[in-house]
């Protein structure tokens, strides 16, 4: 059950150049997963920008996943979203905690992501949380990502266009000599 205490939410973000974000969820409660999708999406498209979605086995793959988009495309920021919820064993524990872990360490490392795994008792905790009529955790996890995309810009960090990079010869080139000099 929500509390009735109210809690400050900032203002959507504007943008003058488009943004596109990925969302990366882990769908192994499809329902939980699905309703945040939604919120997601409602909240990336009340803000101009667009998306797409990558489903991954599970909460441990979101931040391997956001990191290889990172390295190999050109996205703006990005939703992690999943849901843990408790069972009998320790895995609860390294899953809630590892994940959570590998996505700070790569948001202190320059991206731009708005953590939305769900870290629950139950389910019914899991439901009213990820509910976009409720509190919409897949909403709040896109307008986090949006509002570091938003912080980025205003400081001057803003990135080339959104999306994949060019598959040119040019392109492969530079990729190949970087590639070559880290060696």
């Amino acid at each position: 059950m929500a509390s009735s205490q109210s809690h400050y939410i900032l203002p959507r973000p504007s943008f003058d150049a488009p943004v596109k974000l990925l969302i990366v969820v882990a769908p192994y409660y499809r329902d939980i997963t699905n309703d945040m999708i939604v919120g997601a999406r409602a909240e990336i498209a009340a803000a101009g920008a667009t998306c797409d979605l990558i489903e991954v086995p599970g909460a441990l793959e979101v931040p391997t996943a956001i990191a290889t988009a990172e390295r190999l495309s050109n996205y703006d920021g990005y939703v992690a979203l999943g849901c843990v919820i408790r069972g009998a064993t320790t895995h609860y524990e390294t899953v809630c905690n590892d994940s959570s872990r590998a996505l700070t360490l790569l948001g202190l490392q320059g991206l731009f992501i708005g953590n939305g795994i769900l870290t629950v008792e139950n389910m019914a905790q899991a439901e009213e949380r990820a509910n976009p009529a409720d509190m919409n955790k897949g909403g709040g996890a896109a307008a986090a990502a949006l509002h570091l995309v938003a912080l980025a810009r205003k400081w001057g960090s803003q990135r080339a266009t959104p999306g994949f990079k060019p598959d040119t010869e040019e392109y492969q080139l530079a990729q190949t000599t970087k590639g070559n000099r880290s060696a």
